[in-house]
């Protein structure tokens, strides 16, 4: 019974906030924004997420995603999406999508149900973070699926966590507030603010770094750099012996 009634509380109070949670994303992302950012959607979202962003058998809801969220998917070319896979990848953005449509747009899915919204410069800047801190954080957390320097990697059923170097510092953290594709969710109760900006400051420090024993080799770990060492190694070896040998058979002529 306890259960029930807190269950029933809850389920009222979240009913009663949702409208002040609309009015609210209105009043933020004005009202003209909200309208064009519905032509927008009519024009180049509802034939896969539904008239209402209710969701269809192509595209899931968008209802409480979150201006963050259409920021990150439309802003890295994600969507629209071109052919139906296993993962959205990053691609060149859509002709139409400009700073002020993608505003536009996120003010009308944020006026749905709120969720994430896109963040600050501030809050987003690498300059203010610890990469230190940061890189404590991601080895932590995201080592895992993108390597150690964000180089991406391979998971299964065809999906893949890609790499971080094109993704921009608003980007960066636009994804781990809302959880793009297979990738989990970081709200501010897990990760804070700040060490999402510390992170940030580590995924940007890091591809500047210098490479001082030689090529990189796509940072992606002992696979490539096993591969060159047997390849490389043993065809140097291979061509020594043959010379080798030549040079013995003619030194006994």
């Amino acid at each position: 019974m306890a259960l029930g009634l807190i269950g029933g509380l809850y389920t009222v109070a979240l009913a009663a906030s949702s409208p002040r949670q609309a009015d609210a994303a209105i009043a933020s992302g004005r009202a003209d924004d909200v309208a064009e950012g519905k032509k927008l959607f009519e024009r180049s979202c509802s034939s896969c997420h539904g008239q209402n962003a209710e969701g269809t058998g192509q595209g899931p809801t968008l209802v409480g995603v979150g201006s963050a969220s259409v920021d990150f998917q439309v802003g890295s070319g994600r969507m629209p999406l071109a052919n139906p896979s296993s993962q959205a990848p990053r691609k060149p953005v859509a002709p139409w999508v400009t700073k002020d449509t993608l505003r536009q747009l996120g003010a009308y899915v944020q006026s749905l149900g709120g969720g994430p919204t896109t963040p600050d410069a501030e809050t987003v800047d690498a300059s203010k973070g610890d990469p230190v801190k940061g890189g404590e954080l991601f080895r932590a957390n995201c080592i895992q699926c993108h390597n150690f320097v964000g180089a991406g990697g391979a998971l299964t059923q065809g999906k893949y966590a890609p790499s971080l170097n094109q993704a921009t510092e608003r980007q960066i953290y636009e994804a781990m507030v809302t959880g793009p594709q297979a990738m989990p969710v970081f709200n501010d109760s897990i990760i804070t603010p700040e060490q999402k900006r510390d992170m940030i400051a580590y995924i940007v420090g890091v591809r500047n770094e210098p490479d001082p024993g030689g090529s990189g080799l796509g940072r992606i770990g002992p696979v490539t750099e096993g591969l060159v060492a047997w390849v490389v190694g043993l065809s140097l070896l291979s061509l020594a012996a043959i010379w080798i040998t030549a040079k013995r058979r003619q030194a006994t002529k």
